[in-house]
């Protein structure tokens, strides 16, 4: 299953995955896109083993589905890659009171982790690939704000979001370390990726400049790829790129990890 399935790497992924001859679901909330993914799944020979599922995963109750979904559908998960991102330079609050940037790029990534547990727990050699920055300098958690409700700038949000899912991966793999599950923190370098997103135009030429001078998108997948294909022994890992990193440094804190999870549990309670 690969969250953001219908862009840039996450597409990438999903084709080649199929190409191989596994069974791939993708979850985007572009349907057009969606059913471009179908189609090329179908010209490919692949059309019995493609899925898209079509969420907005900056919701709450979409995640929920979409858990729900896998789970009656597809009682095995082998693989689960989080690629799923939208920069907004404009702060946005969701239907469910909760900032857009923050609730699609951690909150959906630690339903989907700890919702398919038990789906992936049945595969023989389960592996969640949380595409995000470790590696990557970043501030602390906004802790009396995480919303940026104060002070929002779009790289303070996505800054925030890449800090809480290295710190998603401490207590994903703390509370299911006897579950086999291998939980890897990715980052893949410079990609010329789609970059989805609403960008001020300072912000946009910034893209622009990546876009013609990152890595093709199929060169940007092939650590994930090989993640999946042969996933590390420990509960928890962190690459950039090929490059296996410590977890021996303030960035992967136990403590601020379990801060974290029970604010993350307080947000969601009753949604």
């Amino acid at each position: 299953m690969i969250s953001g399935g219908t862009d840039g790497m996450g597409r990438a992924l999903a084709l080649t995955a199929l190409r191989r001859g596994d069974t791939v679901v993708v979850v985007g909330r572009d349907e057009r896109k969606g059913q471009v993914f179908l189609d090329a799944a179908a010209s490919s020979g692949a059309e019995g083993r493609a899925f898209f599922l079509g969420a907005d995963l900056s919701l709450v109750s979409e995640n929920r589905r979409v858990v729900r979904r896998i789970t009656e559908g597809f009682p095995v998960v082998d693989a689960l890659v989080l690629c799923a991102r939208h920069f907004r330079s404009t702060r946005l609050v969701t239907a469910e009171g909760l900032e857009n940037t923050f609730a699609l790029e951690y909150l959906s990534r630690f339903l989907l982790s700890h919702g398919l547990v038990p789906s992936l727990r049945r595969a023989d050699a389960p592996v969640v690939v949380n595409v995000a920055g470790p590696g990557v300098p970043k501030p602390e958690i906004h802790w009396d704000d995480p919303g940026l409700g104060g002070n929002y700038h779009g790289v303070t949000a996505q800054l925030q979001a890449g800090r809480a899912n290295d710190l998603l991966g401490v207590a994903f793999a703390g509370e299911h370390a006897s579950s086999g599950i291998r939980y890897v923190l990715l980052n893949p370098g410079g990609v010329a990726t789609s970059f989805s997103g609403e960008y001020d135009a300072e912000t946009a030429a910034h893209v622009e400049s990546l876009k013609r001078f990152g890595k093709p998108v199929e060169e940007g997948i092939r650590p994930i790829v090989a993640r999946v294909d042969d996933p590390p022994a420990e509960p928890l890992s962190a690459f950039v790129e090929d490059r296996r990193i410590t977890l021996a440094d303030h960035g992967f804190d136990p403590e601020p990890a379990a801060r974290l999870l029970a604010l993350t549990r307080t947000l969601l309670d009753g949604r």
